[in-house]
């Protein structure tokens, strides 16, 4: 079931992601499946369309340990989250920016605010971790960020309440999703179309190929199955040859996250739907 609410009072994405699809929700809603009860997102990033459909039964996973501690936070303890968002707030500056981004201890909630400061600061909001696994963006140029979004926290808060969080591989869905009361959507890494276009500072996990043909055929698995699938990947001739069984959509999409804005402009991505 599809659900719409004011932008005012309905839960969004409480974090800039990287290939977030808030901006592409209106070209989604034609295909997703007109009736399901449970909802999986394996790749959960930003969120956005799991707070768009606000499914009453979910189970939200992702590879990236410190992004499903702050999902975890903001369902179970938002008003201490929000606390000590606060106190970030007061101390923000350059140098404070590089001692959080260098200290990456702490307790979960205090891992989960350092999260969302460091997202709401950085340049262009950009994830990214180094071979070591630590946060290396530098700090973005901004008069004046929301670093703690009260109002919006607190509507995720709500809004993730009855959802189970876990940090697991997408693979793992295999265990839940069964029939066709169950839909699942995949947002993976994308396949790069250009040398230059690979982007993988998302964890330490790497998203290669081998990768993509692994989600190739969990998506058919479940698909014999009768489960109602949904991904998003680039529009290259890889991702059309290893779903070309399945019914392919073209989407029109922006790329906003680069260092050079001259190569950020209208792309087109693909929606591979097995229903």
């Amino acid at each position: 079931m599809v659900i719409q609410v004011s932008k005012e009072t309905s839960p969004r994405p409480f974090l800039k992601w990287a290939g977030g699809k808030s901006r592409l929700i209106q070209q989604y809603i034609p295909y997703f499946p007109k009736s399901y009860k449970n909802y999986y997102e394996p790749f959960l990033g930003g969120g956005a369309v799991f707070f768009y459909l606000q499914p009453s039964a979910a189970i939200l996973t992702d590879i990236n340990a410190e992004l499903i501690n702050t999902y975890c936070c903001v369902r179970d303890r938002v008003e201490e989250l929000i606390y000590l968002l606060k106190e970030h707030k007061v101390r923000h500056g350059k140098d404070y920016y590089y001692s959080v981004r260098n200290n990456s201890s702490g307790t979960d909630i205090e891992k989960a605010a350092r999260l969302i400061y460091l997202n709401k600061t950085c340049f262009n909001g950009l994830y990214r971790v180094n071979s070591q696994g630590k946060f290396n963006v530098p700090l973005g140029r901004y008069e004046n960020p929301n670093i703690c979004p009260e109002n919006l926290l607190r509507l995720a808060s709500k809004a993730l309440a009855t959802s189970k969080i876990k940090h697991t591989n997408f693979v793992d869905v295999l265990n839940y999703a069964t029939n066709s009361d169950d839909f699942i959507y995949f947002d993976p890494p994308y396949y790069p179309v250009s040398e230059t276009s690979d982007f993988t500072g998302y964890s330490s996990y790497r998203f290669a190929k081998d990768q993509q043909v692994e989600l190739k055929n969990v998506f058919e698995t479940l698909a014999e199955h009768g489960v109602k699938v949904m991904l998003s990947n680039s529009d290259c001739e890889f991702i059309r040859e290893i779903y070309s069984r399945f019914n392919i959509h073209t989407i029109s999409a922006s790329r906003a996250i680069n260092s050079n804005a001259k190569k950020r402009g209208k792309i087109t991505e693909l929606l591979v739907t097995s229903y």
